[in-house]
């Protein structure tokens, strides 16, 4: 069977798979406290996917109580510095895209984009900040940290629960299903910055358990309906500053930041597949 044949069938049997069933069946397996599965799931994950446990705050995987929190490990304090300047990475993972927002379209894949109406939840005013804007869209891995952090220091405004499919979110899903991005369930938090409003999307994927945010704790709500909170004014004021954590995946996905026009420039150095590492500095702010 030609590769071409078999992505073509991995596309379909996500399009036909119950992916809501079987991403909280996976959850309530991630979650067991029985040693003998949770126990055997690490051990089969680390293998699988070669994961570094050294970088762990807690390297004995049997310490955890669960798969999930083996998953959402912390690291050991050192191990990925913040940057002082600019624009930090939000996750150790790779670069799915970055670039340019045109007008309010979203460079997805080769013939593929998808709006910021769209993924913001589909209100044209909370899009207009961003529209010839900046993103970069990072894409974590199974093997990767888990953890999502500030890109720069913001007072939270909005948080945005937005339902949606639950389609894989690596490369091949990214080139083959139309709006991916903007049609799977999604956590989106709006900043306020000294430089602008910032963006930063959660986007859920195939038997990703949970979303979770250090404000809100556990985001995706019984019911998949579109879900608002608005945080300002607010006598707690959220504020988070560069390299602070702010959520999390349990079981991976991809983490989008977007920021207003002019703002910032991208590292040259950052391409399609680049390998990133949560705290180093990706962009530069524009003066």
């Amino acid at each position: 069977m030609s590769d071409s044949v078999l992505d073509r069938l991995k596309i379909a049997a996500q399009y036909l798979a119950p992916q809501h069933l079987l991403s909280r069946c996976v959850g309530l397996l991630a979650e067991s406290r029985w040693p003998l599965i949770k126990n055997t799931f690490i051990d089969f994950f680390i293998k699988q996917f070669k994961i570094d446990m050294s970088i762990a705050a807690e390297e004995d995987p049997h310490a955890y109580a669960t798969f999930n929190d083996f998953f959402t490990r912390a690291l050991k304090d050192g191990v990925r510095p913040i940057t002082e300047y600019g624009v930090a990475c939000p996750a150790d993972g790779a670069v799915s895209q970055l670039g340019k927002i045109e007008d309010e379209r979203i460079f997805q894949a080769k013939g593929h984009h998808y709006t910021l109406t769209q993924l913001l939840g589909g209100d044209p005013a909370r899009a207009e900040p961003f529209r010839n804007g900046d993103f970069i869209t990072v894409y974590l891995s199974p093997r990767d940290y888990h953890r999502v952090h500030m890109p720069y220091n913001g007072v939270l405004r909005e948080m945005i629960y937005v339902p949606g499919d639950l389609f894989s979110v690596n490369t091949l899903t990214a080139r083959n299903v139309p709006h991916l991005f903007a049609r799977n369930e999604r956590v989106v938090a709006l900043f306020d910055t000294d430089i602008g409003p910032m963006a930063v999307v959660l986007v859920g994927a195939m038997i990703v358990a949970s979303i979770e945010t250090v404000w809100a704790g556990l985001v995706t709500p019984p019911k998949r309906q579109l879900r608002i909170t608005n945080y300002q004014p607010h006598s707690n004021v959220i504020e988070l500053a560069r390299g602070d954590e702010m959520g999390r995946f349990k079981l991976g996905s991809t983490a989008i930041v977007l920021f207003g026009p002019n703002v910032v420039k991208w590292n040259d150095t950052l391409f399609e597949g680049t390998h990133t590492r949560m705290g180093e500095q990706i962009g530069e702010l524009i003066n």
